[in-house]
């Protein structure tokens, strides 16, 4: 490693990392596409390799106006996507019009035990520009002693023209290894957009 030495008159470089010492500590295992989608699974690639897989959720597009977006997991390599979870949800908003911000805790949006997923994001606006975009992260998956803690942020646009930073939490309640994962919407399709599944060094 060669480092410049800083003075008023140079900046420090430097032109090579130590062994060892990579440029990113994600590692891209698969990329899909949305194209009027009913759903997008992941039924690959998520297995003991590593303890932490990132979902990058990039322009996200609802096929209908005022729509959620669900994570689900299975067992069974993707053949059932109902394994029980629990969840919380936290959003601040900010209208485009400039009324009144808030923070808000949605009891309608988190679920308990539900073997219907959860949500991630809501009440996505439909317009050609509205859109959502965010990172889930899912850890140790394929572990079989503590159950599946997953957080994830999304920025959306929301249908009525806020801008609404998403905060969720849970876990899948079993000691099971999840081995596929589930993302569809609550009505209608996932118009388009991409999700790309990164495994975590």
């Amino acid at each position: 490693m060669s480092i410049n030495v800083c003075n008023d008159r140079s900046m420090a470089s430097i032109t090579s990392l130590p062994s060892g010492v990579t440029g990113s500590n994600l590692v891209l295992l698969s990329t899909q596409t949305a194209s009027s989608s009913a759903t997008i699974n992941f039924t690959s690639g998520i297995d003991s390799t590593y303890k932490e897989y990132q979902f990058h959720f990039i322009n996200i597009h609802p096929g209908t106006d005022d729509a959620d977006t669900y994570i689900l997991a299975s067992i069974d390599s993707g053949s059932n996507y109902n394994v029980a979870v629990t969840s919380t949800f936290v959003q601040s908003v900010a209208a485009e019009s400039g009324g009144s911000p808030s923070v808000d805790y949605l009891t309608s949006k988190d679920v308990a035990l539900s073997t219907g997923g959860a949500a991630i994001e809501h009440s996505v606006g439909a317009d050609n520009d509205q859109s959502s975009s965010g990172i889930l992260h899912l850890f140790n998956p394929a572990g079989t002693t503590f159950v599946k803690n997953f957080i994830s942020r999304m920025q959306i646009s929301h249908a009525v023209n806020n801008a609404q930073d998403i905060y969720v939490s849970g876990h899948f309640n079993t000691t099971s290894a999840i081995d596929a994962i589930q993302f569809k919407k609550n009505t209608g399709n996932i118009d388009s957009g991409t999700i790309k599944m990164y495994g975590v060094l």
